[in-house]
């Protein structure tokens, strides 16, 4: 699979899809090994599930979030870099967020994510 085909999977079926599937899916597009990286907080997620988790905890906290892609993916080597748009409830006032992801490919997975997102703002 390529960097493209994957990434479109990161955002639709992780941070856009069923929550209930969310360590399923994790462990099909992340490495057992996968580091994930917020800012402030290196090596945050490590492997699929804690992955899965930080997932699951940041779309609760924004009821009925949504994540569209606005720029990209962009493949260059091993790596594939996108920009993304948020957007949902938080405590009852319509919020939107944008942030740029940056992943890492090993294989056919993901081995390494660096995000930058804004905080969200009615």
């Amino acid at each position: 699979m390529d960097a493209t085909t994957l990434y479109r999977r990161w955002l639709d079926e992780l941070w856009n899809g069923d929550l209930d599937r969310l360590d399923e899916i994790a462990r099909t597009i992340v490495t057992g090994d996968f580091v994930g990286h917020w800012p402030n907080q290196p090596g945050l997620a490590q492997g699929p599930d804690q992955l899965a988790a930080i997932v699951r905890q940041g779309r609760e906290l924004i009821e009925d979030s949504v994540f569209e892609l606005v720029l990209g993916p962009v493949p260059h080597g091993d790596l594939v870099a996108a920009r993304w748009r948020g957007s949902g409830l938080h405590q009852g006032e319509r919020v939107i967020f944008h942030g740029h992801d940056l992943l890492r490919v090993e294989g056919d997975r993901f081995a390494e994510y660096w995000v930058i997102a804004e905080d969200p703002t009615a």
